[in-house]
């Protein structure tokens, strides 16, 4: 997965189309490509480090559904609807984190 900021995508279309027209005129500069290597090395590993914080999200949206079912079996039949009201928010939790997950794996 790749993180671009919003100057590192200006600066690599830049360096894109300047390597385009050097490519048309069959003399391209190594240095337009190391720079568009560089910046793709950098927005991989900002990537990936965000990638490895929603993994940790969806860890913990896992824990708490699992600890909102433990408090539901063992709740005193007055307090069952906040546990189960517990358990459903938790639920939802889980699942807009999974698909956070899923989408950023993706691209």
């Amino acid at each position: 997965m790749y993180v671009y900021t919003p100057a590192e995508k200006r600066q690599r279309s830049k360096l894109f189309r300047q390597g385009f027209r050097q490519a048309l005129a069959d003399c391209v500069d190594p240095k337009v490509n190391a720079r568009i290597d560089a910046i793709d090395r950098v927005a991989a590993e900002r990537g990936q480090r965000e990638l490895n914080a929603l993994h940790a999200v969806r860890e913990k949206d896992r824990q708490a559904v699992a600890t909102a079912k433990a408090t539901l079996r063992t709740a005193p039949w007055a307090e069952r609807s906040a546990a189960r009201r517990q358990v459903r928010d938790a639920e939802q939790q889980l699942r807009r984190s999974e698909r956070a997950v899923d989408k950023a794996e993706r691209e």
